[in-house]
């Protein structure tokens, strides 16, 4: 049986974060000492160790929820599980996407400074006025 600092050093999960996740469902309520200290078992070490990995892999708590309440049902199909990881996986190609967008933008601002006086800065006036910059770089293209 783990404390609950033990089983936050082994599976590298804040105190708070355990007790969130008990809060809301995702780790059972533990089981208590006579002082009234949490106790855990290597079930729950492997769970917590589930959750920290999915949320690793940039998985919502809904996502994890779904993929812990299926993989309590070893009969089932792994479909499921294949579409949530589906799911996580075109949500991470538009966050990349969204990313490489932002670093096109910068580089460009960057690439259209000329360093000279900071009333003539091309970066903070695409700062000040988004929209105008990005039609003044339409209009250039």
């Amino acid at each position: 049986m783990y404390a609950i600092g033990t089983l936050a050093k082994r599976t590298g999960t804040k105190v708070q974060t355990i007790r969130y996740y008990e809060q809301i469902g995702l780790m059972p309520e533990p089981g208590r000492t006579g002082g009234g200290q949490r106790r855990y078992g290597d079930a729950d070490l492997d769970r917590l160790a589930f959750i920290r990995h999915s949320r690793q892999l940039g998985f919502p708590l809904d996502a994890i929820r779904e993929l812990l309440d299926l993989s309590d049902s070893p009969g089932r199909s792994c479909g499921e599980v294949d579409a949530i990881a589906r799911r996580q996986l075109r949500e991470v190609e538009a966050r990349l996407a969204r990313l490489e967008a932002l670093r096109k933008e910068l580089r460009r601002m960057i690439g259209e400074c000329r360093a000279d006086r900071i009333a003539d800065c091309r970066i903070l006036r695409v700062l000040r006025d988004h929209g105008e910059c990005l039609a003044d770089h339409d209009a250039e293209a």
